[in-house]
């Protein structure tokens, strides 16, 4: 929703729009792009109105979009996309391949696979995909929507010089970002958004001076709970010690002799292989319990394909899965988590259909207690109690999450960080033992991901739970995680502390790059 916006982007100028999670910054690329009709203003582009005008109108005139994580079509190849990208220079057959040359110089992954469908491209790849594709229209105006989503941090630097460049050859830019650190290296001038209004318009630089504007909208409370569950002179989030926790070995057992931890995640040479590429190959490694493991990699090397093998989505070619010991390699995904293993999704996997409640309480269908229908359909007392439980926790989580704004609307209203918020939520729901969090920063605003660290840590302390989680926001996985794992082409390439990986040479060249706002998307730059 949109309330009287008023935005002027010069000729050449690159403007970063940024905002709290449903402020409507997608909404206001989407209606420029003729995707939204708007109900009443102007969009004036080159001296004409374009308001109300049709989206491919809109492209011809150089105005172009990529859309913030479904940029690309999953049924084609990545030849395929690109081809359909060059639509408005069908007729420039040279210029076409000049172009799609160009991305293949940016994103070599991109020419590697070209013959796969891009459904089997990982998050960041279908996202380096979606910019090229963009960049293949010949844009004079580029609204480019989550730049950063679901990318590593070298790439996010190679993007960064990529956008300069775009820059340097005249192309005017309005980019959605979340990152503020990212938003100084892209912006002359940075304009932010709350409620549908503009709060701000001005340098980049000054948005650090407004912690008014910047405060966390939907974690805040999470994070003001855990302060309170802490009492006072606690500490604040960023003050926390990560909890000590070691490799699992053993316990004593009062006589000196030491018994055997039983972790609760076990891989043991897990591989698997698609088309003749080894997603994941031979990667093993224990999480003990109450033990938080971040797992950081460039995009392909089989970080989410690894949680897709633990989930049980796939079946692998080789090697055993445990959890607490117990072998569930050849056990479904609903097997796996009655046991108590629980999964998030990059894309956020939702009912688009249903109310943010109806998906919280669909998510606790594991806790109702009466699910006979008979029951429920002549309110017998026991089935009024069930309903009434499962309402309270729907409650609880909704408080927690500060998402009361939004449990009436239906999730596919809803933005991307706030969709990411309601899969927390659901996840919450199910009580796991074992948690596999795929990039739970990814969509939200930079403040709130401050917010997630005593987040992540209050589902470990209260739910006893360990936590697994992917994640390219390295500021946040320092914090939180007590190990890391750096892959890179489906193997371990570092195990040990988040100082000890981050500082791996092997590391710092296939993944980290050398872009400090990348590699510090949130939290301070140093």
């Amino acid at each position: 929703m949109l309330a009287g916006v008023d935005l002027a982007v010069a000729e050449g100028e690159a403007v970063a729009l940024l905002g709290t999670n449903g402020a409507g910054k997608s909404t206001l690329l989407r209606a420029i792009s003729g995707l939204v009709a708007p109900q009443r203003g102007a969009i004036v582009f080159a001296g004409d109105d374009i308001a109300g005008a049709a989206p491919h109108e809109v492209a011809a005139r150089g105005v172009l979009q990529m859309p913030g994580g479904q940029g690309v079509f999953p049924t084609l190849t990545v030849a395929e996309n690109l081809r359909v990208a060059g639509w408005l220079h069908r007729r420039d057959g040279a210029a076409l391949a000049a172009g799609i040359e160009r991305v293949h110089r940016l994103f070599p992954v991109l020419e590697e696979r070209s013959g796969e469908r891009a459904a089997h491209l990982s998050g960041g790849q279908q996202q380096m995909l979606a910019l090229g594709m963009a960049v293949l229209g010949r844009p004079k105006l580029l609204m480019i929507d989550e730049l950063s989503l679901g990318l590593a941090p070298a790439v996010v630097g190679e993007l960064l010089r990529f956008v300069d460049h775009l820059r340097e050859e005249g192309t005017t830019l309005l980019v959605v970002e979340q990152s503020v650190n990212v938003a100084l290296e892209i912006a002359d001038r940075a304009v932010f958004l709350e409620r549908g209004e503009v709060r701000f318009s001005g340098p980049a630089s000054d948005l650090l001076q407004r912690p008014d504007l910047l405060r966390s909208v939907f974690l805040g409370s999470a994070s003001q709970a855990v302060a309170e569950a802490a009492g006072p002179g606690a500490g604040t989030a960023a003050d926390a010690v990560p909890t000590e926790v070691a490799e699992p070995t053993g316990v004593g057992d009062g006589d000196g002799e030491t018994e055997p931890t039983v972790p609760a995640l076990e891989v043991v040479d897990l591989r698997v292989s698609f088309g003749g590429l080894h997603a994941v190959d031979g990667v093993s490694f224990a999480v003990a319990p109450r033990e938080i493991v971040g797992v950081i990699g460039p995009n392909g090397a089989g970080k989410t394909t690894l949680f897709d093998l633990l989930s049980g989505f796939f079946a692998p070619s080789g090697g055993r899965v445990l959890l607490a010991g117990h072998d569930v390699t050849d056990r479904k995904a609903s097997t796996r988590a009655r046991r108590g293993l629980g999964r998030s999704f990059q894309d956020a996997r939702l009912f688009g259909s249903l109310t943010v409640d109806e998906t919280i309480a669909a998510a606790l269908e594991r806790w109702v207690q009466v699910g006979d229908p008979l029951s429920a359909a002549f309110h017998l007392p026991n089935a009024y109690d069930s309903e009434l439980a499962v309402r309270r926790r729907v409650d609880e989580l909704v408080d927690l999450l500060g998402l009361g704004p939004y449990r009436s609307l239906f999730v596919a209203e809803l933005s991307t960080g706030t969709r990411r918020v309601v899969d927390l939520a659901c996840l919450l729901a199910h009580r796991p033992r074992v948690v596999l969090l795929d990039e739970p920063a990814a969509g939200i605003a930079q403040r709130e991901v401050e917010a997630l660290v005593p987040l992540i840590r209050r589902i470990r302390d209260e739910m006893g739970a360990s936590v697994v989680l992917v994640e390219h926001d390295i500021p946040l996985v320092e914090q939180v995680a007590d190990r890391l794992i750096a892959m890179d082409r489906g193997r371990v390439l570092a195990v040990g502390r988040p100082a000890e990986v981050l500082a791996d040479p092997a590391v710092v060249s296939s993944y980290l790059g050398d872009d400090e706002a990348a590699i510090h998307r949130s939290g301070a730059l140093t």
